[in-house]
């Protein structure tokens, strides 16, 4: 998505975000925090190269995007494949003891419904548990600032996406102040959306968004 932007004129920065793209054992040490610092230190530079800036962001990342929206002067907000909560599982209530015994967990079976991008789709192979908790802090963390996102938003989620609820995006759009707001439900894809078949639509939509946005519409 960001090279299909960049390509179209736009002004594109991927923040790698604290404890991503390394190893498993930096990703155990981040905390909420450390990610809301990371959105915060890719705003500041923007700041010298573009006249607006607006947040994209996938599953968490778009929990970022919003948080940002809510906290920082930026112009907009895109959240893509976004949990408004965590799926339901009778571990998470009991996460931080579990946490102690239990480094790791799997992250299941995965929803890819384009199998070549699975192949060379890099992540961990785990989630550690620290991390969950820490996640689902964020989340919470979100739900509380919704309200205070009063910037132009728009959301995308697939029907067939088993990483997150279901209604996350329904409540993460009827939780914003926003009166200018869009959301955009697509069929063909999983949870990592934009490598998904749908994408070439998604990435169309964004930047659309985005042209009218600029040109003050």
């Amino acid at each position: 998505m960001g090279e299909f932007l960049s390509k179209r004129g736009f002004t594109v920065m991927g923040i790698r975000l604290a404890g991503h793209a390394t190893n498993p054992e930096d990703m155990r040490r981040t905390r909420w925090w450390d990610w809301i610092a990371s959105v915060e230190d890719g705003i500041t530079l923007l700041r010298g190269a573009a006249r607006q800036i607006y947040t994209i962001g996938l599953s968490m990342g778009g929990v970022l995007s919003l948080l940002a929206a809510s906290r920082y002067p930026i112009n907009g907000a895109i959240a893509i494949s976004t949990p408004f909560d965590l799926p339901k599982d009778w571990r998470l209530p009991f996460i931080r003891p579990i946490s102690i015994f239990m480094r790791n967990v799997g992250k299941g079976t995965p929803d890819w419904q384009n199998l070549e991008a699975s192949k060379d789709h890099i992540d961990y192979p785990y989630y550690p548990t620290r991390s969950i908790m820490q996640l689902r802090e964020l989340i919470t963390m979100m739900r509380g600032e919704l309200s205070q996102v009063k910037v132009p938003a728009l959301f995308f989620q697939s029907k067939l996406d088993k990483g997150i609820p279901t209604e996350s995006m329904d409540a993460l759009y009827n939780g914003i102040s926003s009166t200018d707001k869009n959301r955009i439900w697509v069929d063909h894809s999983g949870h990592v959306i934009i490598r998904e078949p749908d994408r070439e639509f998604i990435f169309s939509e964004t930047r659309q968004f985005l042209k009218r946005k600029l040109n003050g519409e």
